[in-house]
């Protein structure tokens, strides 16, 4: 073990690193929930009865909040916020760099008589004017344009972070055009809801409202804070760039599901309390399978406020893992050989009136229901799978793809050999109306044996991107470090779009005389017909299945670039205007920025790996070198020179094989040095980003392996870093 890991735990400004940092929960988490947020709950208490029902009817219905109203609010959300101790408050938003953002100002105001009051005003809470020039646009603001503005959402509840209220919002420039996450979101969330609901008029009219669910699953790591600093690479990058696995890693798989270290449960007892108190109802925690690798997970919440939960919980998640002397690691791949992170994205459909759509009811009609929705979705999911995949791209996520238990890049649709046979068994439905046995046998034999079907259909296959589970649709390329929000936005947008088209082909049949149910079902069989190719149960893993969704004409865009120029088919663009998402000058905005950050995330990776290989490894490797050298000289010197040969045979090979891999180093860095600039000279963003993945990238690969050997060669008091890259866990 490299003697690096202890002076690094020996030379903390504190004596007490490792010791038992207890959390004690106060009270019953439930009697936590929601402290320190401003709930319905607490509105009731603060506003008046209009005020709350105007805030009311602006979540559940979309209307407009009167500025008089506006006033009421931002009183009594500044009264009960410095009730609790609060000073400032801010505009939370979620720009495009993949973060959160906050600017915070104070309810101080000075007024006549050398005297001041605290003030919110209505004003304020509605709208605040941050620098949209500098935050990633995609050429939408010059740096002379820098007006922007963000814009309360009251369908999220503001929240209490230390000692500043925070308002979540969404983020647009002077011209209106979006510029964070939220914003299409919200867009995509009310396409849905209008299209599910107008799909529900078949089967119950009482439905006046679908709202789309996500319960995501945060994977993460925790690495002591001292071992994180030790490695540069992990500080500038998110993850180790060198050194070799160690011998054992999670090859007994004795870390999954396994006890919970003491150090690491204090931490997850702490986040649990802050969770509770800003309303994110987490619920599930445990160890993952790499060695200090874990994972939380909440219960189902309404798409925009689960999406605004993760990416806060995130912020938490970071603030507390530093005061229990842990750095959290979100990046996608952060150590090699062993299972990346992933943030699965488990979907659904409810209405206003308390159902599931993704799950069977008790009788036929419930039943045809849900089929109607499941196979929608997945005929969605056939029809734009390309979008999907782009909008779970990153330089972090493609070193994830495809390996230790995290989907394939290539898009397909699990839904278990059960389900599978009753589309099999649809799809045989006489087109056009039905005869009376045929009816009966679907209703009863088929359609009416789901809910049994079900019950059994707990099989998951965790190399499918998008697996039905049950009662949802679970999208398990998401990356770790991701904002939900993007494939949110696909995932919803796809969906409304294929729920207008079902009510039209649906509604077309019955004006040609069909009853509604057999015209359902004469829609559904052509889709399952048209969409059978995306569906797949074996092993996503198998060279079998790459060369098979080939010949079915499915995509297999393996790294960003390549699924970032399939987001901008003409296709994704119609689909986007159609539904008021995104204009094209947007969505070519966005296409720029993450091509921009790809290149970027790569082109730091390369710096990095290039300085640490030259002015750390080289020189360690010859100190190194230096010394068996003098080592051969004395043995030569005490032997003579015929005696000593032997004796120095093993040293003189190592001299040999340090100079062959620092040349091969050298070689290797100034190769890549090269290659980078070579691709930072290239105007065009598409092929800039394709020259950093084809041209870049491989020569990691060779400063790498040297790296290596040159890593079980060189005295461990020399190396300068910690030796293996897993000896960062903490056991």
């Amino acid at each position: 073990m490299s003697t690096l890991r202890f002076k690094a735990l020996e030379t903390l400004p504190f004596k007490d690193f490792r010791r038992d940092n207890s959390v004690e929960v106060p009270v019953k988490l439930s009697e936590l929930f929601c402290q320190n947020v401003f709930s319905e709950e607490t509105m009731r208490e603060y506003l008046t009865k209009e005020a709350f029902q105007s805030i009311m009817d602006a979540v559940k219905k979309g209307s407009k909040i009167q500025r008089h109203i506006a006033d009421q609010v931002a009183v009594a959300m500044k009264d009960w916020a410095m009730s609790k101790g609060v000073t400032h408050y801010t505009h939370w938003f979620q720009p495009l760099t993949g973060s959160t953002a906050e600017k915070h100002d104070s309810f101080f105001t000075p007024i006549e008589g050398g005297r001041a009051i605290e003030r919110f005003s209505g004003n304020l809470l509605i709208q605040q004017e941050p620098d949209a020039s500098s935050f990633p646009n995609g050429g939408i603001r010059n740096t002379f344009e820098a007006r922007g503005y963000t814009a309360w959402d009251p369908t999220s509840p503001a929240f209490i972070m230390g000692t500043t209220l925070c308002i979540p919002s969404i983020f647009i420039s002077y011209t209106g055009e979006t510029l964070d996450y939220k914003a299409p979101l919200l867009r995509a969330l009310n396409a849905v809801d209008e299209a599910a609901t107008n799909v529900m008029q078949y089967f119950d009219k009482n439905v006046t409202k679908v709202t789309p669910t996500l319960g995501w699953e945060q994977e993460y790591f925790l690495v002591d804070s001292a071992l994180y600093q030790s490695r540069p690479d992990l500080v500038l990058t998110g993850k180790t760039l060198l050194g070799h696995s160690p011998a054992k890693g999670q090859q007994l798989d004795d870390h999954y599901f396994g006890s919970i270290p003491t150090r690491v449960m204090n931490f997850m007892k702490e986040l649990e309390i802050e969770c509770m108190k800003l309303g994110i109802p987490v619920t599930t925690r445990h160890n993952e399978v790499a060695p200090n690798q874990f994972e939380l997970a909440p219960m189902f919440e309404e798409v925009n406020v689960a999406v605004d939960h993760n990416s806060l919980l995130m912020d938490v998640m970071a603030r507390t893992a530093h005061r229990h002397h842990f750095h959290i690691l979100f990046h996608e791949k952060p150590f090699a050989g062993v299972n990346g992170s992933g943030k699965h994205n488990n979907w659904s459909l409810a209405t206003n009136t308390g159902e599931n759509l993704l799950s069977p009811g008790k009788n036929p009609k419930k039943n045809l229901q849900f089929l109607t929705f499941f196979v929608n979705t997945i005929k969605a999911v056939h029809e734009y799978a390309d979008l999907l995949r782009a909008s779970i791209a990153s330089a972090s996520n493609d070193h994830r793809l495809g390996a230790n238990e995290a989907p394939p890049a290539i898009i397909s649709v699990f839904i278990g050999s059960q389900l599978f046979r009753v589309l099999e068994e649809l799809e045989k439905v006489t087109e056009g109306k039905l005869s009376p046995d045929e009816k009966t046998d679907l209703k009863l034999n088929v359609v009416g044996k789901i809910p049994e079907i079900l019950l059994d259909n707990t099989d998951r296959n965790r190399t499918s991107p998008f697996a039905f589970t049950g009662n949802k649709f679970e999208i398990r390329a998401v990356g770790s470090s991701a904002n939900c929000a993007e494939s949110m936005t696909v995932m919803n947008t796809i969906a409304a779009k294929q729920l207008n088209d079902f009510r039209k082909e649906v509604d077309a049949l019955i004006e040609k005389g069909l009853k509604k149910d057999e015209a359902i079902f004469n829609v559904l069989r052509e889709y399952i017909k048209q969409c059978k190719n995306i569906m797949f149960e074996g092993d996503g893993y198998s060279d079998d299945w790459a060369l098979e969704a080939e010949k079915r004409g499915l995509n297999n865009l393996k790294t960003t670039p390549e699924a970032l120029k399939q987001e901008m088919d003409e296709k994704f663009l119609a689909l986007y205007e159609e539904m008021g998402i995104f204009t094209h000058r947007e969505v070519e905005a966005r296409n720029e920025i993450k091509l921009e950050k790809y290149s970027t995330v790569i082109d730091i990776e390369a710096r990095v790996l290039s300085d640490i290989a030259r002015n750390h490894i080289i020189p360690s490797a010859l100190n190194y070198q230096n010394r068996l050298i003098e080592n051969v000289k004395g043995l030569k010197e005490i032997f003579g020179d015929e005696e000593f040969r032997p004796l120095a045979k093993e040293q003189m090979s190592l001299i040999t094989s340090i100079s062959e891999n620092i040349s091969k180093m050298k070689l290797g860095v100034e190769d890549l040095i090269k290659a980078r600039e070579a691709a930072k000279a290239v105007t065009d963003s598409q092929k800039q980003a394709e020259d950093y993945c084809n041209k870049v990238k491989p020569l990691f690969d060779v400063i790498r392996e040297a790296s290596d050997d040159l890593e079980m060669m060189v005295d461990d008091e020399l190396w300068p870093m910690t030796k293996y890259r897993e000896m960062l866990f903490t056991r």
